[in-house]
């Protein structure tokens, strides 16, 4: 297992961090305005000490049962604002959930999620219809009340058509079919049927390079770097040849930065399906050769996606390795956040992994921050967590912004 060893840049940072706020938050303020923000959004984080990143945006995030109860109300008074704000009149919310009816998680998140939604006099229902032949589900604190669901050229729900959709599935096989025109939110647009991992990075830098100069930073700071092997690379002789130059380039360009700025350890790279689902296939590599000498199996693994779909593109990105940790445990923050703005945030945690691990694993545990506290070191990662975390979080809110933009401009012309 690879140690790392570098500046603490992030803290020495923070005083300018703090002297910038004001004018950080006419920014975000700025460019929120250009942009449809999304209802709702989830941001994963690594912070080396050197360098804090999103690592990963999520459009339909599924853990809404890990956010701390203090952060219920904050994060409810935010998804309420928003709803206010783009949907005035909408009293009926209709949850569209994944088909997770046998992960007692996932159902916990949907009824943290209608009890975020249920403020005043809306009502929030849960269903699809998938889900018909089941009247409830069971969560890890109670059941799950299911409504009946019929999409057949119209969405009715208990015979009535909601206001508004609340989408909780990544359409990973495709967009709903035979609901009407009701509005949905977020956008079916941001559905891994069409959105791409390396597009979100594409719109996350011009942000990152904005946030970098009024901070007077290097943007390698805030911001992974990365590349796309496209049309089934892995699986062509040449291809992998041509692609395992390009991560050796790539890789040598991580060991000047880390030369650059005195940092000790070996640079690695994720290989991810560029259409997301869930964290499957991903690959860690350290050299090109590693690519060339890929076993079947692994290379089965990573081309599988999510209900057995398969991956043709690849996100090739730079890792970053966790610099928090408590105990025997690596730390990764996770922010969630309503209308591009950061408003709770909770921490993976694994006593079982390295530092550069991936930690979305059945084996990673969840922590809150009032258990961090009062941990040895937690105050170190908390104090991070309104600062570098956040702003890391909702540039790539901002990126989700612009994403949505453009895919539904798509969908628009289609």
């Amino acid at each position: 297992m690879t140690e790392y060893d570098g500046p603490d840049l992030i803290s020495e940072l923070t005083e300018k961090l703090e002297s910038k706020r004001e004018e950080l938050s006419l920014f975000f303020a700025e460019e929120r305005a250009k942009l449809p923000m999304p209802l709702y959004a989830s941001v994963d984080i690594r912070d080396a000490g050197w360098k804090v990143a999103a690592v990963d945006a999520n459009a339909y995030p599924a853990g809404f049962n890990n956010v701390g109860s203090p952060d219920l109300p904050h994060l409810a008074e935010h998804l309420g604002e928003w709803l206010k704000n783009e949907h005035p009149n909408a009293s009926s919310l209709h949850i569209w959930p994944e088909g997770h009816t046998r992960n007692k998680g996932y159902v916990e998140n949907l009824i943290t999620l209608q009890l975020l939604l249920s403020q005043g006099d809306i009502q929030v229902t849960v269903g699809s219809p998938d889900l018909n032949g089941l009247e409830t589900v069971e969560g890890i604190s109670g059941v799950l009340k299911l409504s009946h669901t019929i999409a057949d050229g119209e969405l009715l729900v208990l015979g009535k058509t909601p206001d508004l959709v609340i989408l909780n599935n990544d359409l990973s096989h495709g967009p709903l079919e035979g609901i009407g025109g009701i509005p949905i939110a977020p956008p079916q647009a941001m559905g891994w049927y069409q959105r791409r991992k390396s597009n979100h990075f594409r719109f996350a830098q011009p942000f990152i390079d904005k946030a970098a100069k009024i901070l007077d930073i290097d943007p390698w700071l805030l911001g992974t770097h990365w590349f796309v092997s496209e049309d089934k690379c892995l699986e062509k002789e040449s291809c992998l040849i041509e692609l395992a130059a390009q991560v050796d380039s790539f890789l040598e360009f991580l060991k000047t930065k880390y030369d650059d700025y005195g940092i000790e350890g070996e640079p690695v790279l994720f290989v991810k399906n560029n259409s997301g689902t869930y964290g499957l296939g991903i690959l860690e590599i350290r050299s090109g050769e590693q690519l060339l000498n890929l076993s079947n199996r692994k290379v089965n693994k990573l081309t599988y996606g999510k209900g057995g779909s398969e991956a043709i593109d690849f996100l090739i990105q730079e890792g970053v390795p966790t610099d928090l940790r408590i105990g025997d445990y690596v730390i990764e923050p996770c922010i969630y956040g309503a209308g591009g703005q950061s408003c709770s945030t909770f921490y993976r945690a694994n006593p079982k992994k390295g530092v550069m691990a991936n930690l979305n694993t059945p084996s990673t545990i969840f922590f809150q921050p009032d258990e961090i506290s009062k941990m040895e070191g937690g105050d170190l990662i908390l104090g991070r967590a309104d600062k570098w975390h956040a702003l890391v979080a909702e540039l790539a809110m901002l990126a989700m912004g612009s994403e949505l933009a453009e895919l539904s401009s798509v969908v628009s012309h289609d």
